[in-house]
């Protein structure tokens, strides 16, 4: 697996700082906490919106069919339908993967490094179709002279979605498996050799603010950072090279207490939120004490996925919820460009 290399980008403010008058006044650079947080953890752009990737000029991107629709719907992106409409020819499909990789292609004149693209959601109790469509896509890029090494295909993690990733990493093709919301769908990646995983933060927190009846909770408390936080320390204590990247924030301290994360994917208004401050970033997780946490070794076979799975209600619903919910936005895009095609 290349893993492209971490660019810290961001404007610094400086500031003034009045000494006595027997001392030089000098100038003391103070860094917005974006620029922080870069230092220790890889920053990726959680949107489709390629102006707002633009703006912030983060190491990565990733898109869903969520973000594609959002972004579709803009003015200022109906020439990238357009675009797709033609290459399409009156095929829905074709349509709507040249639209996923069109907008993948302005993200990659952008970003450095990885831009993630998501296979149909509906394809996610299938592995045969899953490699299929992600061979298709790679195809697709490939035609815009875009080498497959800066692309992450996205995949549900579901048993058959991680298994499709195995065959496809084996062929050269890195995999970002999300919808990651238990310890037995990360233990799975890392044994699959995926490239990275996405393991979901706010969603996790969701459910269980639902469950307990509360508004919400201490960062150091979360459920969601919890999750991710026990997730990173097994693969560093086991020596698992799966990227861990946290994904799906609801506030800006669920992604500061992930500091030290491999990377994190944020959405454009917790990276401005980020930007207009100065506050101190405080590591969080480090790789160099995950030996010291006492964690059992899983052994994982399908069997062990599914009885974990079974047995923990929240990752269950909410990734059958997640593939629901990216189904839903596909289909109404999927509606955009119907009426679209019949004009």
């Amino acid at each position: 697996m290349t893993i492209p290399s971490n660019t810290t980008t961001a404007d610094t403010a400086t500031i003034a700082v009045n000494e006595p008058a027997s001392k030089k006044q000098k100038l003391e650079e103070t860094k917005n906490q974006f620029v922080q947080l870069n230092e220790l953890t890889t920053i990726v752009a959680d949107t489709g919106d390629i102006e707002a990737i633009a703006k912030f000029k983060p190491q990565d991107a990733t898109t869903n069919p969520s973000l594609i629709y959002k972004a579709a719907i803009m003015p200022a992106y109906s020439d990238l339908v357009d675009s797709a409409l033609e290459y399409g020819k009156g095929d829905i499909e074709t349509v709507m993967d040249q639209l996923a990789v069109t907008f993948g292609e302005k993200i990659t004149k952008i970003v450095p490094g990885y831009v993630s693209t998501e296979v149909d959601a509906r394809l996610s109790f299938d592995t045969e179709a899953t490699i299929a469509k992600a061979r298709k896509i790679i195809a697709l890029y490939k035609e815009k002279g875009i080498d497959k090494s800066r692309i992450l295909v996205k995949i549900a993690a579901t048993w058959e979605g991680i298994k499709a990733a195995e065959i496809l990493e084996k062929e050269g093709i890195a995999c970002n498996l999300t919808l990651i919301f238990s310890k037995a769908q990360a233990i799975a990646c890392a044994e699959a050799n995926c490239t990275l995983i996405s393991p979901f933060v706010g969603r996790i927190m969701d459910w269980y603010k639902k469950k307990e009846g509360v508004d919400g909770y201490e960062p150091s408390n979360d459920p969601g950072v919890k999750s991710v936080s026990a997730i990173y320390n097994y693969y560093k204590k086991f020596g698992y090279k799966t990227i861990v990247m946290g994904a799906s924030f609801r506030n800006k301290g669920e992604v500061l207490e992930l500091a030290g994360c491999d990377r994190l994917t944020i959405s454009p208004g917790l990276l401005e939120q980020l930007t207009n401050s100065t506050d101190d970033v405080v590591q969080k997780l480090d790789s160099s004490k995950s030996n010291d946490e006492d964690i059992e070794k899983i052994t994982m076979n399908e069997k062990t996925f599914r009885w974990m799975m079974n047995e923990d209600a929240m990752a269950t619903e909410k990734l059958a919820e997640g593939i629901r919910n990216f189904t839903k936005d596909i289909i109404s895009l999927e509606k955009i460009v119907s009426e679209k095609m019949s004009k």
